[in-house]
């Protein structure tokens, strides 16, 4: 959960410094560099708090258990992470919907096992 706290941070951060230049009368215009990648930023930046919603509530509950975590569920919890920094980076750098949406898959499969693991294996 850090590491994902952490790479949001980074994307806030990002999205300043993008922002910046034009919150302070530096550039007139969205043709500058930076002026494309913003949205992306942006819309990358609330994709982190949608589905990883439920990252979150099954790692809580997985913790709340008192017990060691199976290591099938962190290493599913590091497959989710690790298709997070990678989703974001398809989707700040490029605009490959395809690719977005199999990178999204993943993650998203990811978190409905950690899920399917936990509800099955009480």
């Amino acid at each position: 959960m850090l590491a994902h706290v952490l790479w949001v941070a980074f994307l806030y951060v990002l999205l300043t410094l993008v922002r910046a230049p034009s919150v302070w009368g530096l550039i007139q215009s969205k043709k500058e560099p930076w002026g494309e990648v913003e949205p992306r930023i942006s819309a990358n930046l609330s994709n982190q708090f949608e589905w990883p919603l439920f990252f979150y509530v099954v790692c809580v509950l997985l913790v709340s258990q008192g017990s060691a975590v199976d290591s099938v569920q962190v290493w599913l919890a590091w497959v989710f992470v690790a298709g997070r920094l990678f989703h974001s980076c398809v989707q700040i750098l490029t605009k490959n919907v395809r690719l977005r949406g199999l990178v999204f898959t993943i993650n998203f499969l990811a978190v409905l096992a950690m899920w399917f693991l936990f509800i099955f294996n009480r």
